[in-house]
């Protein structure tokens, strides 16, 4: 704004205070509703619930067994559930959310499950379908490149889907919105607010769930304000081992060591940057260092089926090394890759570091994540915080501790 015109400056300040203090007071009056709502009852079927757990092909962690207590707790209850699953990448979140959604499916109610990417969304309809099929549950899925959406919707809405997974398509489709007993929103850090709370002004009642790693400071700040209920998953799954994290100013002769060290022992590497231009750069960087071996680019604006197609080639081992922006950042589960370099480290959030950290350790076999810097003096104080915070914090479960530095660091908001 052109600051030398006082009474035009003043007028706006005051125009966006007002429209902030509104907001804040739709927030307040839909977070009363919600707690004067009285919920539908949910009958557990306790023969037909063990047989669904245990389909579940590994032992529940102790922390898992707990969360998995405390949500069955909220959904048989009156009142609305709003609770914050705090975990780790890899410790179990997706099952429970699978359980919440298959006890609510066997009272003829739907489930909608909200997260970030298509890749993500992909991944969560193949476990989501694969679990619940067996046991009657319809489980369907909008992105913007999934096919007949519009009858997908229908079908939600008019009772013939149980499940419905997508990404922020989602969020445009209010009548479905309204009908969901239960939403789940994984990987809740990357909605803002407005989109999270639209949910809940469109189903006041619905039970609701939050899931993530390493959740944003004002949700971390409700829960643990009481405001809301939280789950922390800390145990770690067995044979898990912590990844080795480590920081370096970039160099081509490192990256081509860092890179032959995971080919040596057959494994796969990510190499991440947060620009596709410079993804693009590192792309034939990569491809000149190590010609031998197959290297695949992957960015959001890319076609879809070049989406598709170079992310499963990752998958099925023909991609040795995938060069990508944060696309891959969300719940993207390769067992296979072991190792995930970070370029221009210092310009990403505290949780999109521990996030694109936990792409790799997915097996037994030990995992590295190195961070690298173009420069000393090229970052700021708060950069250097974030870098010595992921750093210090690199055993398993670490997420929620990253989290509370992450509070610290930005602060909650008012």
């Amino acid at each position: 704004n052109s600051l030398n015109k006082k009474g035009v400056w003043k007028r706006k300040k005051q125009k966006t205070l007002d429209e902030a203090s509104a907001y804040v007071g739709s927030l307040v009056d839909s977070y009363v509703n919600r707690d004067l709502q009285t919920n539908f009852s949910v009958d557990v079927d306790k023969e037909f619930v063990s047989r669904f757990l245990f389909a579940f092909p590994y032992v529940d962690t102790y922390d898992q067994a707990a969360a998995w207590k405390s949500i069955l707790k909220d959904l048989v209850s009156e009142k609305p559930m709003h609770r914050l699953l705090c975990g780790d990448v890899g410790f179990g979140k997706t099952e429970l959310a699978m359980r919440a959604a298959f006890l609510l499916s066997t009272n003829n109610k739907k489930t909608i499950v909200l997260c970030p990417t298509t890749i993500l969304s992909d991944q969560l309809f193949n476990c989501f379908n694969e679990r619940l099929s067996p046991f009657g549950a319809s489980v369907a899925q909008i992105t913007r490149l999934t096919k007949n959406n519009t009858s997908t919707a229908k079908s939600f809405s008019d009772g013939g889907v149980d499940v419905l997974i997508g990404t922020h398509a989602l969020l445009r489709l209010s009548d479905a919105l309204r009908v969901a007993s239960l939403i789940v929103v994984d990987e809740e850090h990357r909605f803002g607010v407005k989109n999270k709370e639209k949910i809940l002004s469109l189903s006041p009642g619905c039970h609701y769930l939050n899931m993530s790693a390493t959740p944003i400071p004002r949700t971390l700040q409700l829960s643990l304000s009481g405001i809301r209920n939280i789950s922390t998953l800390l145990s770690p799954p067995s044979q898990r081992k912590p990844i080795i994290t480590n920081i370096y100013f970039y160099n081509k002769d490192l990256l081509k060591t860092i890179l032959l060290d995971e080919m040596s022992r057959g494994g796969q590497v990510f190499i991440v940057d947060n620009s596709v231009q410079n993804v693009r750069s590192l792309f034939s960087v990569v491809s000149s260092l190590l010609p031998l071996f197959s290297a695949g680019l992957l960015y959001g604006s890319m076609k879809k089926d070049a989406i598709s197609k170079t992310m499963s080639s990752f998958r099925s081992g023909k991609i040795k090394i995938l060069v990508s922006t944060v696309i891959i950042e969300s719940g993207i589960d390769v067992p296979s890759a072991n190792t995930i370099i970070i370029n221009n480290a210092h310009l990403f959030g505290l949780s999109q570091l521990h996030q694109l950290r936990g792409r790799v350790g997915r097996s037994s076999s030990q995992s590295y994540a190195y961070l690298f810097l173009p420069r000393a003096d090229c970052f700021s104080s708060e950069g250097k915080m974030r870098l010595r915070a992921i750093k210090k914090h690199s055993s398993l479960g670490s997420g929620y501790r990253l989290a509370i530095q992450d509070l610290e660091i930005r602060g909650a908001g008012s």
